[in-house]
């Protein structure tokens, strides 16, 4: 493709050569001549001099050598990740039943969809036009699938379930299991029976290995266009706002509630019930407590997760022990001699 062509497909402006060619894209570091790259930060704009891209993708405002050719977008991050599509297309889907495919009664199989090789569909269930379902996924009874859903192999989507149109689920991601609900009694541990649903919005994309639980009563909500990253936990109950983004190895437990457009690090542990408002950042390894709030906009860190400011100042503090020690004890011994002398 052309620098020209690809200019104008993303809406852009360019400098340099127009006709020249691109066949593919790379990292700033190692592109070549015939590839794409591009400038996000200030560390990037500093390697850009060296890099042998044949074309970068920059911000508007950027200053860069006459002899470069550059594409200038206002967010050259998204730019790049349009040019990246245009260069590495999604695999064709290629629609029809796999002959060893199980497919229960009363099935409701819209247009163009893909059912893999020893993949399973539940009896009632409705699959949306050009979904597709991988091999050895397992789609259960009553479960609603939105139009262009994909579903990799070994996905496992329990019964009553409600995913909306787009979304994207990894290979062994569990929507549905129940929650963990037990109650005590006679000294024994007892299942509380899990009879809620799930509820996934449009264009959710959930990570490989991660869980979402059904409700033990009601609902478990993931709203539209969040992204969960791999090896995700969402308990029974949770309710997840629209536009959330969730890191690896984060769990929440029964009953969290998280606003739309919250943020949310890797390694993130959050107690029942609490409450993350709208925009809130939880920086990674954090730990939420049972019924905290995290207020709107706010960024916390920590454990437990208090304000950024907070939690660095104490963290400050820490590293002044070694030397807070030292002088305690240097007033110890001074303290023992005038002791001694008096």
């Amino acid at each position: 493709m052309r620098v020209r062509e690809l200019a104008e497909w993303l809406g852009a402006t360019f400098e340099g050569d127009g006709e020249k060619e691109l066949s593919g894209v790379a990292p700033l570091e190692t592109a070549e001549s015939s590839e794409l790259s591009f400038v996000g930060n200030r560390k990037a704009a500093e390697q850009a001099g060296s890099s042998a891209a044949g074309c970068l993708i920059v911000p508007e405002e950027w200053g860069s050598p006459s002899h470069r050719t550059v594409i200038r977008a206002a967010e050259p991050r998204t730019a790049f990740a349009r040019a990246v599509s245009r260069f590495h297309p999604t695999a064709e889907l290629k629609p029809g039943v796999h002959p060893t495919a199980v497919v229960g009664k009363d099935v409701v199989v819209g247009a163009l969809v893909s059912i893999g090789p020893h993949a399973v569909v539940g009896d009632g269930t409705r699959i949306g036009v050009a979904t597709s379902i991988g091999a050895c996924a397992t789609v259960g009874k009553r479960v609603v699938l939105g139009e262009g859903c994909v579903l990799h192999p070994h996905v496992t989507v329990y019964d009553n379930v409600d995913i909306g149109r787009g979304a994207i689920l990894h290979s062994g991601a569990v929507i549905g299991a129940d929650g963990f609900g037990y109650v005590m009694e006679h000294e024994r541990w007892h299942k509380f029976p899990q009879v809620g649903r799930v509820e996934i919005g449009d264009f959710v994309e959930i990570g490989a290995n991660s869980c979402v639980d059904r409700a033990a009563l009601g609902v478990t909500s993931i709203g539209e266009g969040t992204k969960l990253d791999n090896m995700v936990h969402v308990a029974h109950n949770c309710r997840i706002g629209r536009h959330v983004v969730v890191a690896a190895q984060t769990g929440f437990s029964g009953g969290v509630v998280v606003e739309d457009y919250a943020v949310i690090g890797g390694q993130v542990g959050i107690g029942d019930k609490a409450r993350i408002e709208a925009r809130a950042v939880l920086g990674s390894g954090c730990g939420v407590l049972t019924s905290k709030i995290v207020r709107s906009g706010e960024t916390v860190w920590g454990t437990p997760a208090r304000p950024l400011r907070q939690h660095l100042e104490q963290l400050a503090n820490l590293a002044r022990l070694p030397a807070l020690r030292r002088e305690v004890a240097e007033l110890k011994r001074r303290l023992a001699e005038l002791e001694r002398r008096a």
